[in-house]
């Protein structure tokens, strides 16, 4: 028989990590949402934690952990609030990941120290306005002159990458063309305070408002030919597999929200009164409540399975698609359940319920839209 057990260590980091979230997270994100925020006190302790750069080897500063592990930190950040949720997934598989799998010894041991201990964050471009899901549009250019990466154009809606403590961004962009006639594209390293770049953080989102959102600027961006990522043209490849990973640190907010927004319509509905008795006696609530709970379970078990399967090294980018969308899509119709229980004060942002039901929206676009992983999936059925 299967043994569905988390281990003692498992157990205890995610008491610690939802510890943590009740302490110093629950207090202050109502307000930091309010302002549109981000908190740089909130990431240096997340990174004394021991949030970022948690399955990262020992050796370039990160936690040597198991994908599980850092999938049940961010489902419990995301139980509180999706913002600080989004800084550790973006960070750990965005922003570290590809220059833990695909950089150089000299780049390793440049960037991952300070990224793995949250002392900086780094941010991976990738989107553009043109170039969304179809990632192979991008318009962005880098041409070798002399030695040298000479970057022009643009991206958008690029998380972590506009802070105080932002180091630099993994650019991909244009790089020539294949054998086929083919876009060549490559992976770029470029640093914050680089002459040409400009990084602008984007406010007015109804969504994820106290996670730090950039638009990226580069005019005539000008590195050194020893900051490309891995191989010339190998970009798009990188790209590809990075947003495998990345789709389970999306589940992991996805359950983690709907976990939250249970747990509040939960509480809500045992203590709201309505014809004499609390709204949880009536069986209509109590049916949504019992669904709610239920389609958690089953995402929870899904998502766990997929991690499971990167630990075991064996194939698992058709299960981390099925995890994404429906872990997304569960806490859909979980935080719709939440607003609906709490009547008229779920339309209200001093309850929870209104914010999981904003933060829950970009889930089904970011990293993949559902659509997305439909033809993701579809396509591992050989259709």
């Amino acid at each position: 028989m299967p043994n569905y057990d988390l281990t003692p260590e498992q157990d205890m980091l995610r008491k610690t990590i939802r510890d943590f979230a009740e302490k110093e997270i629950k207090p202050v994100r109502q307000q930091l949402d309010e302002k549109e925020e981000f908190s740089t006190d909130l990431t240096h302790q997340m990174g004394e934690l021991g949030l970022f750069g948690m399955t990262v080897s020992p050796d370039y500063g990160g936690q040597g952990m198991d994908t599980l592990s850092y999938v049940i930190c961010v489902e419990e950040l995301a139980r509180v609030d999706a913002c600080q949720a989004a800084t550790v997934a973006a960070e750990n598989s965005l922003g570290i990941g590809p220059i833990y799998n695909y950089g150089n010894e000299e780049q390793k041991r440049k960037y991952l120290p300070d990224l793995c201990s949250g002392k900086s964050l780094w941010g991976f471009g990738l989107t553009e306005a043109d170039a969304g899901s179809d990632a192979g549009n991008s318009k962005t250019r880098a041409e070798l002159k002399n030695g040298k990466w000479v970057i022009n154009g643009s991206k958008i809606f690029i998380t972590n990458s506009a802070t105080k403590i932002t180091a630099g961004v993994t650019v991909q962009a244009i790089t020539g063309e294949k054998g086929d006639g083919k876009k060549a594209i490559s992976c770029i390293i470029v640093e914050q305070g680089t002459p040409g770049f400009t990084a602008k953080e984007m406010h007015k989102k109804m969504t994820w408002r106290s996670s730090n959102t950039g638009e990226l600027y580069f005019d005539n961006v000008t590195v050194p030919e020893s900051n490309l990522l891995g191989k010339r043209g190998g970009g798009f490849q990188q790209m590809l597999a990075t947003l495998d990973s990345g789709r389970l640190g999306i589940g992991a907010m996805g359950l983690g929200g709907a976990q939250g927004a249970f747990e509040a319509a939960l509480e809500y509905s045992k203590q709201r009164k309505a014809f004499g008795q609390p709204i949880s006696k009536f069986q209509v609530n109590a049916f949504k409540l019992a669904d709610c709970a239920m389609e958690i379970e089953a995402a929870r078990n899904l998502l766990y399975k997929a991690c499971w399967l990167k630990d075991q090294e064996r194939p698992f980018g058709k299960e981390a698609a099925m995890a994404k969308l429906y872990c997304s899509e569960v806490f859909h119709r979980v935080a719709n359940h939440s607003v609906q229980l709490h009547g008229g004060y779920g339309l209200m942002e001093e309850y929870p319920a209104a914010k999981f039901y904003r933060d829950q929206k970009l889930l089904e676009i970011g990293e993949g839209t559902s659509e997305i992983q439909r033809i993701v999936i579809s396509r591992y059925l050989g259709l």
